[in-house]
């Protein structure tokens, strides 16, 4: 997705792998990621998968930092990773008293979660003339921890296991053809059992976004699923051989639910993102049809790679409004089982769990015109706005940056609620005709220009808002002038964290909203956050940097401080009470 914006054996003698010495500060008994994974609210010491656990809460069990005592935060360590081009886009993990995090260019780092000392670095050997042709890269946005290894994929196809321990290069496949294909992974994996698991860029870029099942102890590749026309009945949703340069992807990564052995999946918008078909898309322009599994939650069986089953959230989307967004929140609800999805359209998608049959469906945003509604029993699309060559008009809203944007919210099971930022823009868009280029390597297929406006109802603005996750109930609300684009975290310290695009950190009560502390880290936030526990004490982990495509936009928009805030430097701030 353009506007998601998308990221080692290099050679093992351009590796800075094993600075190794430094032992953590009273190291804990030794954790099984994916044991810790399995239950949101047992991995409280650590943040050992993306989204904190496979239950996909951003939320943190710890309580030693609460309501009562935040006012103390204070930095009690920083560390700066090299070559932060595009500043830090990534979520930290945390096992054991260690702290893990990557920085662009796929560099990794692991760093006592106490004192801030590096244990290990490690830089992979890239293509940097490849590097140097993506729009997107070179950020990272992630990790992954299992079978003793740390998972890291790279811009130029490949997923590479360090040993956790050291950062010694285990293996390292090469899965995708960048050099042809453009795009490469710039997601972080998830571990299932004994595979990893990963997406590919697409959406904009004319290929097929494969998401790969890899032997997380060999490397090996144990399957392969295309987003686009994927299976026989998704062949036949892409009109003549429109689905050769269909799009998709699925470079963020999903959740697992043990109970049914599916992994959930967000998948991209198909390509080219604007199509001038109109009303008769399904027959005319450069895609005709449904374009599956595009703009899709889709759930694999992780031992085949085999489709379980699926939703498509915008049939045939027009408007770059995709699924990819990873987080699938886990809920039991009324003795249902229940997964709650955000779509970049600015809806949340609730489903059952075992069939992903739609529970409900729910606007986060107020700025919404792609369609009148979605019926919240069937998902059906209610005055959908099908889009011609030429200027649109009225503007599209929300913008391609999305209502909802690959930033994850956070699920509270102490109050039941769900904490997500909507964005409120509109956009200014031409649709022009487009040929996919595919030699000598594949080109960017837009089929359109476009400029960020406000929305009719006021500024182009952002906001936080606690909601029931399955009614969308509103129980309160915090508006930002400028929208944040960083993940949000919760806490049984009856916390809410919220790192914003100026540069503030947040910290609200989470039953009220109101505000008990913050700090300014000096730079724009556009990466996850984490809480984690080392030598007996909690910490919470914000990496600072800005600078995506996305971010872009802000200085038309706001002038300062985006203007002059730097976009290739950034910080890993880590914040702990004051003793």
């Amino acid at each position: 997705m353009i506007f998601h914006d998308r990221y080692l054996v290099g050679c093992a003698a351009l590796a800075v792998a094993a600075l190794v010495t430094i032992p953590p500060a009273h190291a804990q008994a030794p954790t099984q990621p994916t044991d810790a994974a399995l239950n949101a609210e047992a991995a409280q010491n650590d943040w050992p998968t993306h989204h904190g656990t496979y239950k996909s809460y951003h939320y943190s069990g710890l309580d030693q930092i609460n309501t009562g005592n935040v006012k103390n935060l204070e930095v009690a360590w920083m560390h700066f990773p090299e070559r932060a081009t595009r500043g830090i886009q990534s979520t930290p993990l945390a096992l054991d008293g260690v702290l893990y995090y990557s920085g662009s260019y796929s560099r990794v780092y692991a760093l006592d979660g106490a004192t801030g000392k590096t244990i290990w670095a490690y830089a992979p050997e890239l293509d940097e003339e490849l590097v140097a042709k993506q729009t997107h890269s070179p950020y990272n946005r992630g990790i992954a921890i299992g079978h003793g290894n740390l998972y890291v994929g790279t811009v130029d196809g490949r997923l590479i296991a360090l040993e956790l321990k050291t950062g010694k290069p285990v293996w390292d496949t090469k899965l995708l053809d960048s050099k042809k294909m453009t795009v490469g992974f710039t997601g972080a994996p998830l571990v299932v059992k004994d595979k990893v698991i990963i997406g590919a860029q697409g959406g904009e870029w004319p290929h097929r976004g494969p998401i790969f099942g890899v032997d997380g102890k060999t490397g090996a590749k144990k399957w392969e699923f295309f987003t686009v026309a994927g299976t026989e009945e998704a062949m036949k949703t892409w009109g003549g051989d429109s689905w050769r340069t269909g799009g998709g992807g699925g470079w963020m990564p999903g959740a697992y639910d043990p109970e049914t052995n599916a992994v959930w999946w967000g998948t991209a918008n198909p390509a080219p993102l604007y199509d001038w078909g109109g009303a008769d898309w399904k027959k005319s322009g450069p895609r005709p049809g449904e374009n599956l599994y595009t703009t899709s939650v889709i759930a694999l069986d992780p031992d085949t790679g085999k489709l379980k089953f699926y939703h498509q959230e915008l049939p045939h989307d027009a408007w770059d409004f995709d699924s990819s967004v990873g987080e699938f929140v886990m809920i039991d609800r009324g003795g249902k089982k229940l997964v709650v999805h955000a779509n970049k359209g600015g809806h949340i998608f609730v489903y059952d769990r075992s069939n992903a049959k739609i529970e409900n469906v729910w606007p986060l945003v107020k700025n919404i015109n792609f369609v009148k509604s979605i019926d919240p029993k069937t998902g059906e699309l209610i005055g959908r706005r099908d889009l011609v060559e030429g200027k649109v008009d009225p503007p599209l809203c929300p913008a391609i940056a999305g209502g909802i944007s690959w930033n994850s919210g956070a699920y509270s099971p102490k109050n039941g609620l769900f904490y997500r930022i909507g964005q409120e823009w509109c956009m200014e868009l031409t649709v022009e005709k487009t040929t996919p280029i595919l030699e000598p390597m594949a080109q960017l297929n837009i089929g359109a220009t476009f400029k960020f406006i406000p929305p009719p109802d006021g500024p182009a603005r952002g906001h936080l808002s606690a909601r029931d996750p399955v009614t969308g109930a509103k129980k309160w609300e915090v508006t930002y002038p400028q929208p944040p684009l960083a993940s949000v975290l919760a806490t049984a310290g009856n916390l809410v964290f919220v790192p914003d695009s100026v540069g503030i950190v947040h910290a609200y009560n989470a039953d009220t909203g109101e505000e008990l502390w913050s700090r300014n880290n000096g730079m724009g936030h556009n990466a996850g956050i984490i809480s984690y526990m080392a030598g007996g004490k909690q910490y919470v982990a914000v990496p600072a940097g800005w600078g995506s495509l996305v971010a872009d936009e802000f200085v038309a928009l706001y002038g300062e401080p985006f203007k002059s805030m730097p976009k290739n430097t950034g910080a890993l701030v880590v914040f702990a009470l004051r003793q």
